[in-house]
């Protein structure tokens, strides 16, 4: 075998007997409860909960409400991942901290901190209806805010690994060729790290979607126009367990969907 070949055959190593029962263990901790969901699920339902105005009209809201967040995720996350990626202050440290909060903060914390921020008696959104007449909290236009506040670290986190994977060489080159910083960050960086906005606006997509305590903490719980699919779920599960599995099994499908979409690409799998 010469040794081209032999670099492209994968090294077979042999898994240490703990790793591999405490690797089962886990598992079998993350499978276990959605077999016992599939099981319970009452299938011979499952289209006719599907198809109710109720449901039919909280998938739609989830829907709108993700996609505008992902697409809020990608005008706001794509300069603040480019800057703790390239910036050298030494804030950056800080400003990453306060960036991913809204991942280890419990939804119902930051619902909170939105509604003292941006409601009508906040500091912000009082200004914001004395001005413009614009009122967020338990409005759908609170529900994207409050669904882009738990989901844009994770996009900014996609963005930020992949333009520190990214040779500033070529950036620099650009620019020494007389291009701008602006054009330079369009035509070069944006486009070399389109696997990663992927991944970002997947990942921030799939996470507005199954938001739950920052909306109904900061937008409420009203149909048609902040009641999205988990709340749906929420108030099925009080009145109706049989219908609240159906729920649960829709979100499911979907958030299975978009980790078969994502590919391993997170990881840097192919």
């Amino acid at each position: 075998m010469d040794l081209e070949n032999l670099m492209r055959t994968k090294k077979i190593v042999t898994t240490p007997p703990p790793v591999t029962v405490f690797g089962v263990l886990a598992t079998l901790l993350i499978l276990l409860p959605f077999i016992g969901l599939i099981q319970r699920t009452p299938w011979n339902s499952f289209l006719s909960v599907l198809l109710e105005d109720s449901v039919r009209s909280a998938i739609t809201l989830s829907l709108i409400v993700a996609t505008v967040s992902a697409c809020i995720c990608l005008v706001l996350g794509l300069p603040l991942g480019w800057i703790l990626a390239r910036s050298h202050s030494r804030w950056i440290r800080f400003l990453r901290a306060v960036v991913l909060l809204p991942m280890v903060l419990p939804p119902v914390a930051g619902g909170t901190a939105l509604l003292f921020a941006l409601g009508r008696r906040g500091f912000i959104g009082q200004k914001l209806d004395e001005w413009f007449g614009i009122t967020l909290p338990f409005t759908t236009a609170g529900a994207i805010v409050a669904a882009t506040f738990v989901s844009l670290p994770f996009f900014i986190l996609a963005i930020e690994a992949s333009i520190s994977d990214l040779d500033p060489d070529f950036e620099e080159s650009a620019m020494s060729l007389g291009s701008s910083p602006t054009r330079t960050f369009f035509s070069i960086t944006v486009p070399m790290i389109r696997t990663g906005l992927v991944t970002g606006l997947t990942l921030s997509w799939a996470r507005a979607l199954g938001e739950f305590g920052a909306t109904i903490t900061f937008a409420g719980d009203n149909p048609g126009r902040t009641r999205t699919l988990p709340l749906e779920l929420f108030v099925a599960l009080e009145s109706d367990p049989r219908r609240a599995m159906v729920l649960g099994m829709i979100m499911v499908t979907i958030s299975l969907g978009v980790l078969i979409t994502l590919r391993g690409r997170w990881v840097g799998q192919k």
